[in-house]
């Protein structure tokens, strides 16, 4: 899906503000995530760390959780992935390899294949979820 520059950006204000609300005492690097469904509807998440680091959950998880809450099940066009703008190199910051796993069940359960937008300091990393899980494991391979 291409988004417009007014969508793109209220998508990434939407992931921003999710990750004021982060609550990461240990690494202090507060990310925020925001999910764009074909509804219109965008639902938000913040990472939220854990004494025993294991536990720690990532922003785009906490979204995902949030929308089958909610109850959906597929309509995800697009994603935004924000970091703190004053730790590391200022580079755009991608979800780990479980999260992309965890963004592909809800996209493959619509059959969709969301844009997701990597943001950086300076700069937004526009790609769609199958360049960042090629060839990815999902609910079709268990029927």
């Amino acid at each position: 899906m291409i988004l417009s520059s007014e969508q793109e950006a209220a998508l990434i204000a939407a992931a921003r503000a999710a990750g004021e609300n982060a609550y990461a005492p240990y690494s202090d690097y507060q990310v925020g995530s925001a999910l764009l469904f074909d509804d219109g509807a965008v639902i938000t998440g913040s990472n939220v760390e854990n004494a025993s680091y294991g536990l720690a959950l990532c922003a785009e998880t906490v979204a995902v959780s949030r929308a089958f809450g909610e109850g959906r099940r597929g309509g995800l066009v697009a994603v935004a992935v924000t970091g703190p703008l004053d730790k590391g190199d200022g580079a755009p910051i991608t979800p780990c390899g479980r999260c992309r796993q965890v963004l592909n069940e809800i996209a493959q359960l619509g059959g969709t294949d969301p844009l997701v937008l990597c943001v950086g300091k300076d700069e937004v990393r526009r790609v769609t979820l199958s360049e960042l899980l090629p060839h990815a494991f999902g609910p079709s391979h268990l029927v």
